[in-house]
Formats: C-alpha cells, sequence, structure tokens
C-alpha cells in the first residue's frame, strides 16, 4: 500500500449545484475514475460519494453531493438534506453552475446559504464550451455580486479544459493535516456498493423515461472465486408490477441487457472477471423504509 508523504494536506471539497449540472462528470474527471454514477437524468446521485485524490502531498475528498431542487416527498427531502449537509461540513465549497442555464433557484439557494451563514464559496461555471464568451461574463458579473465567492473558475467538466487550475487552487486551501484515507483508495464506497450503483446507472440509460427514479438496486451477495473472479447477485427493487415487466423487457431481453453492460463496466473497474446475476422485485414501499435507505446510504432525517 502507497504511504503519504509528509508535512501533508487533506479537506473535504463539496461540490453542490442543481440536479444534472455536472457534479458527478467534474468528480470522476478529477479522480480519474468512475466513483459517481452519471445519467441523463437529473437526481441520478442519490447520497454524498467521496472521491479521493492524491496531488503531491495533499489529499483532495471530493464531495459528490445529490443535486439541490425543491422536495416533495420524505425521499426527496432525504436527497438535499444531505447535500446541505455535504457543504455545512467541508473545508472548500465548489458551487457549479450550468453555463447555458445560467442562475437557477439552486444558485439562488446556496447564495443565500452562503450569506446567511457568512462563508464563502468557489464558482465554477461548468460547460463553457458551450456559451459564448460575452454570455458568460455576464453570468459571472451577476453570480460575483453576491459577494459570496472568493474565486471563480470557468471548465469544462466533459472537455478538462481549465480542471487542472481549479484542482491546484482547491489543493492550496486546504488545511494541513494527514492524509484520511490509504493513498491508493479512490472512493470511500465500498465495491459492493459501487457495483450496485454501476447496475443503477445501466438502468437509466438503458429505460431512459419509463422507469425515472422508481428503481433501487441493492448487492444481496459478493462471493470471491478461487480463479480471482467475483460473483455478484443484486437486486433490482420496483414500485410496480408494470415496472418490473419494463426492467425485464420482451423474453428476459431488456434485463440481459443492463447486466451485460453493467458486468463490462465493473469488469473495467475492478480489472478482474465479474459474474453478474440480477433479480427484479416489487417492492412498493421501499422509498419509505428507513433501515433500507440507511443500506444505501441515504439519509432519511
Amino acid at each position: 500500500m502507497a504511504v503519504p508523504p509528509p508535512d501533508t494536506r487533506c479537506g473535504f471539497v463539496a461540490v453542490v449545484g442543481a440536479p444534472n449540472v455536472g457534479k458527478s462528470t467534474l468528480v470522476n474527471g478529477i479522480v480519474g475514475s468512475k466513483v459517481s454514477i452519471v445519467s441523463p437524468k437529473a437526481q441520478t446521485t442519490r447520497f454524498r460519494v467521496i472521491g479521493i485524490v492524491n496531488r503531491d502531498r495533499t489529499q483532495l475528498l471530493l464531495v459528490d453531493t445529490p443535486g439541490l431542487f425543491q422536495p416533495r416527498k420524505q425521499f426527496d427531502q432525504a436527497l438535499v438534506s444531505a447535500a446541505w449537509r455535504g457543504m455545512a461540513d467541508a473545508d472548500v465549497r465548489l458551487m457549479l453552475v450550468d453555463s447555458r442555464r445560467g442562475i437557477d433557484p439552486a444558485c439562488e439557494e446556496v447564495v443565500g446559504w452562503l450569506k446567511a451563514q457568512s462563508r464563502q464559496a468557489i464558482l465554477v461555471l461548468n460547460k463553457i464550451d458551450l456559451v459564448a464568451k460575452p454570455a458568460l461574463l455576464r453570468l459571472v458579473g451577476d453570480l460575483t455580486s453576491a459577494g459570496v465567492f472568493s474565486d471563480t473558475f470557468m471548465i469544462s467538466a466533459r472537455t478538462g479544459d481549465g480542471v487542472d487550475d481549479l484542482v491546484r487552487h482547491i489543493a492550496g486551501r486546504l488545511p494541513a493535516g494527514p492524509w484520511l484515507y490509504p493513498a491508493d483508495d479512490l472512493s470511500d464506497l465500498p465495491n459492493a456498493m459501487l457495483a450496485a450503483e454501476i447496475t443503477r446507472e445501466q438502468v437509466f440509460w438503458q429505460l431512459q423515461d419509463e422507469i425515472p427514479y422508481a428503481i433501487a438496486v441493492e448487492t444481496e451477495s459478493w462471493r470471491e472465486q478461487d480463479n480471482g473472479s467475483v460473483r455478484i447477485e443484486q437486486t433490482i427493487f420496483v414500485e410496480r408490477p408494470t415496472q418490473r415487466a419494463i426492467v425485464l423487457g420482451r423474453s428476459g431481453e431488456q434485463i440481459r441487457r443492463i447486466g451485460e453492460r453493467a458486468r463490462l463496466e465493473l469488469e473495467r473497474l475492478l480489472d478482474r472477471r465479474v459474474h453478474l446475476f440480477l433479480h427484479v422485485r416489487v417492492w412498493k414501499t421501499w422509498r419509505q423504509d428507513r433501515a433500507f435507505l440507511t443500506r444505501q446510504h441515504m439519509d432519511t432525517e
């Protein structure tokens, strides 16, 4: 196991913003590996995920938080609460803004929170490759007029443009202290939970609008095999029998496609052979089961 160097820095960096502004894409890009799943769906991220990045003597703990939106149900409130806690506990805060979308309610909420708490954040405008420069400059002016942003960076999380400068700046802002994770760790997620997230990502990609938020995935077993491979069994939970039929597909075609894509992604991430077995179960009230949500790392307070 790699040993951290002496005279180290370490700190938590919260990445906050509205749903679908590119938070997970940015975290994955900085880490250099997938630690948080990505899909076209808003609210794909359901709990705080820590991506671990070691640069010279500094360990950055990037906290990918659920998107900020107006919660309507207890389940939604759990997602939003996780985002606010991630921001409150962080040493450095990044407010990520979709440059095409501009100032949205999430931006206004974060600015209001920073003012009320007398704290500052780093403003990060994402997707700058898709917006004309005059519009970017106007957006920067409108946002920085609030006086709560210490610095402004313009990046493209998709292409990596401007990201290295942002990382160097963050590293210089973190407090002195020992590293909290081993030098070769990439995430705080256990492998079994990462595997469940990878499968949930494939459900989102393969089904698109058919089953937006009605599914959850849990790894039921993880068995190491003598030949170095791993056997993983997972359950995909849906809320209605009609949803189960959609996930399965005609003659089981859809579930096989989901399983194959998830297996290939897991083999790439784990660098080993994976035997993945998926089951689909109807559970109408999984969003109200506090024990289950706790196992899923979703706060229910």
